[in-house]
């Protein structure tokens, strides 16, 4: 009779093998052994609990091949039968182990009805957060078998804002329970039998560009690779505060080294204007912005046509359906209520397909039907996202062109997650949840700035309205 032979683990992957949270993140940093650990976490529990179903999945099925598939063939030889065509390792204990890939959203058909017992994500920053969600909803049944889901995870890609929100942050939602979810870190360093096979593994991790050699190497969730707006900041770091001489609190009342700021009623003479982006299934994004005296952009107000869950809390990506008239009878209703925006003359751009009338009356003839103007935007993305970029670039005392009010929560949580598009890397991914970034595009490109010059100027700690900037 065939034996599983597995080695010895190291300690993390002895943490992640006797883990007995329900979900179970193991990652950090390159090189830390996480797909060995999944692999036998995986035979482990189909050879101890009979009848369970397991499902391992990566993001195409090419990286299940050369990742797990071959690999669990030769470890389960004489132990499991493996069925090419339906992709399935068979115990005779009569346990399972599938395999799943989600490269796009029409291989979410592949999980609609599925029943598992035990789910493993390998390497689940490249999923998409919706994905991850509906994958996830999988682990149920009625057998007596606890359920489990096990994440490997990189920071960076297009799943880096949830989990790291799950687990980093550990910033959990009403319906989440935070003593379910554990996070084990692994380090390239904890990996002693590829240290041993590969002595320069770390020196060649060391010699990566700063961003990527901090994700990869050390682990950091702060900052990675690819991310589209890398420049922006929600408050300022650590090495601004130190540089400063100033207090977290202090910089953020001066605006310094931060793009979100606490919100205010706009200065009279400010230039208004509203900004908007279309969507249906997907949502659509409308902001509401101030022009100070310098060209300066505040975004005050935003309304974000996104579906929440029983929490309260945004679903990524999911649109709440609001047919055109819904949505401008409740921007007009915004605009004739607040206190910021009742009587302002407010300028409107938007993306210019809401002029088309091929299929009958055009999106913008609703809107001013409504009494909500647009003119249309201008939609050239690369010099779009170039100004986005010159208004996020702080000068040489830390004063951007532009400003997030703390109630935006949606531009906040979104732009964030933004990452390059790996076949045009001049753009950045529409696949994700860009429709606050589109939005805010057409803002910038309706007022285009040069570059920020970064010479040295003082500017007065206490000076609110950056008179002095």
């Amino acid at each position: 009779m065939a034996t599983l032979t597995i080695g010895e683990p190291n300690e993390k992957q002895r943490a992640f093998l006797l883990a007995r949270e329900k979900y179970i993140a193991f990652g950090g940093a390159r090189g830390g052994g996480k797909s060995w650990a999944v692999r036998v976490k995986a035979a482990l529990l189909c050879l101890r609990y009979p009848g369970i179903k397991t499902l391992i999945v990566r993001r195409t099925y090419k990286e299940l091949q050369n990742n797990h598939i071959e690999q669990l063939r030769g470890m389960l030889h004489g132990i499991a039968r493996y069925n090419k065509s339906d992709k399935l390792f068979t115990f005779c204990n009569g346990s399972t182990i599938a395999f799943g890939y989600c490269a796009c959203d029409s291989d979410m058909d592949q999980y609609q009805g599925a029943e598992y017992d035990v789910i493993f994500l390998d390497e689940a920053t490249q999923l998409d957060e919706m994905w991850t969600r509906k994958i996830t909803a999988c682990v149920r049944g009625v057998n007596a078998f606890p359920k489990r889901v096990y994440y490997t995870c990189n920071p960076g890609g297009r799943g880096h804002g949830y989990i790291k929100r799950l687990f980093i942050d550990r910033q959990f939602e009403p319906d989440e329970t935070p003593e379910e979810y554990r996070f084990i870190q692994a380090l390239a360093t904890d990996n002693k039998a590829l240290m041993a096979q590969q002595p320069d593994y770390i020196k060649q991790l060391q010699a990566l560009p700063p961003k990527l050699r901090q994700a990869w190497l050390y682990g950091a969730w702060d900052i990675f690779e690819g991310q589209f707006f890398e420049e922006f900041r929600t408050e300022p770091s650590r090495a601004n505060i130190e540089a400063s001489g100033c207090s977290r609190e202090q910089l953020i009342q001066a605006r310094r080294w931060t793009h979100v700021i606490p919100g205010f009623a706009p200065p009279v003479g400010w230039k208004l204007y509203r900004s908007f982006d279309f969507g249906y299934a997907k949502p659509f994004s409308c902001a509401w912005w101030a022009v100070d005296y310098d060209g300066r952009l505040y975004r005050m107000l935003e309304l974000y046509g996104c579906q929440r869950d029983k929490s309260g809390a945004d679903i990524a990506n999911e649109g709440v359906k609001w047919d055109p008239d819904k949505i401008f009878a409740r921007i007009h209703e915004v605009e004739t209520s607040h206190p910021w925006l009742q009587g302002q003359k407010i300028s409107g751009v938007a993306d210019p397909s809401i002029w088309d009338a091929s299929r009958g009356e055009s999106i913008a003839e609703v809107a001013a039907r409504h009494g909500v103007y647009f003119t249309p935007g201008d939609n050239h993305r690369i010099a779009g996202w170039m100004q986005c970029h010159y208004r996020l670039a702080f000068d040489a005392q830390g004063v951007p062109m532009l400003y997030i009010f703390d109630c935006c929560t949606a531009f906040i949580r979104t732009v964030p997650l933004l990452i390059y598009d790996e076949h045009n890397p001049e753009d950045l991914d529409t696949s994700l949840e860009d429709h606050v970034a589109d939005e805010w595009r057409y803002m910038c490109m309706a007022r285009p700035i040069r570059p920020v010059a970064t010479e040295e100027k003082r500017v007065p700690l206490n000076d609110p309205l950056n008179q002095f900037a």
